[in-house]
């Protein structure tokens, strides 16, 4: 039997790395640098280059000289990189939620003022989106037919 095609599976082909996903987070934070993502992440320079090279490769990072002697690089999100903005937000609040012990260590603003708490909804009604009113619909079965829940 074959593993389940999945978009999740693809992803985290991707991002689905612990150095992948804090260089991603500097970047957010505005870090570019090679060497304040290496002191940020706490990564080793060999593998915080190896996981930068596949952000670049896939598409969601940018990499731009910046000083030509000696050639010096930053890193900047793309289109696709951004996208990932709200993931990266979710998972810090389940993080702060479900793992942090004590005060959250960093937090985000929303242009409101107030402290944000990013929050699932359907793009389509505006109603959150709960674990027990969705339902996963295979685009491979007879229109109609479900999975289950």
């Amino acid at each position: 039997m074959a593993p389940r095609q999945c978009s999740i599976a693809n992803a985290l082909a991707v991002v689905g790395e612990r150095w992948s996903l804090l260089a991603l987070r500097e970047v957010f934070f505005g870090v570019h640098r090679f060497d304040q993502i290496v002191r940020n992440t706490g990564a080793s320079r060999d593998i915080l280059t190896a996981r930068l090279r596949k952000l670049v490769e896939t598409g969601l990072l940018e990499r731009r000289r910046y000083e030509d002697h000696p050639p010096r690089y930053e890193y900047l999100l793309t289109d696709a990189g951004r996208a990932l903005h709200g993931v990266l937000l979710t998972l810090m609040e389940w993080g702060d939620r479900y793992v942090t012990e004590g005060e959250p260590p960093t937090v985000w603003r929303h242009s409101c003022g107030q402290e944000l708490h990013p929050q699932t909804v359907c793009a389509h009604c505006g109603e959150p989106v709960r674990t027990q009113d969705v339902e996963l619909v295979r685009r491979d079965e007879p229109s109609g037919a479900t999975s289950g829940r």
